[in-house]
């Protein structure tokens, strides 16, 4: 694939704001493409950086929408998007954070994304999944699966911060209408959010599980992010802790955090463990070509109270062999369609055969 992006609009310091596709090529001179591919999942032999932009099958704006607005570049980005577009050439640009920008509405201009509601966004909105490091390389030292056996009893897991209680939704929900003012007062970039406590959500989802004398639950609840862990030792401990609760259960409870995304999808994915994915008007990548549905146990944010008829029933059509399989399944759509070079070459093939 031939890429072109300007030069003169690009912070290579400011890694968290690069555009994703070009973070595995922006590095220092000693990263190799060994590296590269074992990282990033993509190779040097796949793309051609061009010098020219009549000369690009893709133009990258090379930094978020996010960065342009914090650092008054606003009217370069677009100035470089219109001169594109007057080549005829669609731009890819992308936004971060957990929570979106006001972005300009300009035809022929992508705006990949990982945070949003599916139901407000513009169809040139596309979602990017969470990228991680593999954390089966990472944690385990191991490249296949641990393969969990069927169970008519299905273990469900979770590790994570969740706090159910009145006083920290009020608190919640008090930051998020300050943050709403902000924008309206032109102080902030980040367009409103809806006004809910989310942790509530996760609170009540947690609890149906724990409750349920069908399902098999293991349960690790913190009261701050990482259990408050500060040293490296103490996030070391976590993280481990975090990976065992997914690996040593069937099924992970996956639902938004601050930001209407949940990273924890992809880990559980990746992991080839099976997501409980609590649907919040999410904007999941590849939504025209990943049957989800099949790879997720699905339920709506509306139906909640039925979590655990969805998970046994998804659970009991499941032969022991299909239920091997689709943990297998999972890692590979993983691998495939869901790490950064993965994502990005199923995206351009679709795109290509459309």
């Amino acid at each position: 694939m031939k890429v072109y992006y300007p030069k003169n609009l690009c912070n290579q310091k400011n890694r968290s704001h690069l555009f994703p596709l070009l973070k595995p090529f922006i590095k220092n001179n000693s990263f190799s493409d060994e590296q590269r591919v074992n990282m990033y999942h993509i190779s040097a032999a796949t793309i051609s950086f061009e010098n020219k932009l009549s000369d690009a099958e893709i133009i990258i704006l090379p930094m978020s929408w996010n960065y342009y607005l914090e650092n008054k570049q606003k009217q370069k980005a677009v100035n470089f998007v219109k001169l594109a577009i007057e080549q005829n050439k669609k731009v890819w640009s992308f936004t971060n954070g957990d929570f979106g920008v006001e972005i300009p509405i300009i035809k022929n201009v992508l705006v990949f994304r990982a945070s949003g509601e599916k139901s407000k966004l513009p169809s040139n909105h596309i979602g990017l999944p969470s990228l991680i490091e593999d954390p089966l390389k990472k944690q385990f030292d191991k490249t296949e699966i641990f393969v969990n056996e069927y169970k008519l009893k299905p273990s469900i897991g979770f590790c994570g911060q969740s706090n159910g209680s009145i006083i920290n939704a009020g608190m919640e929900i008090s930051r998020t209408i300050l943050r709403n003012l902000k924008y309206y007062w032109n102080l902030s970039n980040e367009v409103p959010q809806k006004v809910q406590s989310t942790s509530s959500i996760r609170a009540k989802a947690l609890n149906l599980i724990k409750k349920s004398i069908l399902l098999e639950s293991t349960i690790i609840e913190r009261k701050k992010y990482r259990a408050g862990a500060k040293t490296v030792d103490e996030k070391t401990a976590t993280t481990k802790d975090f990976y065992n609760n997914i690996k040593n259960t069937d099924y992970t409870i996956c639902i938004r955090g601050a930001g209407n995304f949940s990273v924890r999808l992809y880990e559980t994915l990746a992991m080839g463990r099976i997501p409980i994915l609590i649907n919040t008007d999410c904007l999941l990548p590849l939504n025209d070509v990943i049957d989800w549905k099949k790879h997720v146990v699905w339920v709506e944010k509306n139906e909640i109270n039925n979590l655990e008829e969805k998970v046994l029933k998804f659970h009991n059509v499941m032969t022991p062999k299909e239920f091997k399989n689709l943990q297998q399944a999972n890692r590979t759509l993983w691998e495939e369609s869901l790490t950064l070079g993965g994502f990005f070459k199923t995206f351009i093939k679709v795109k290509q055969q459309q």
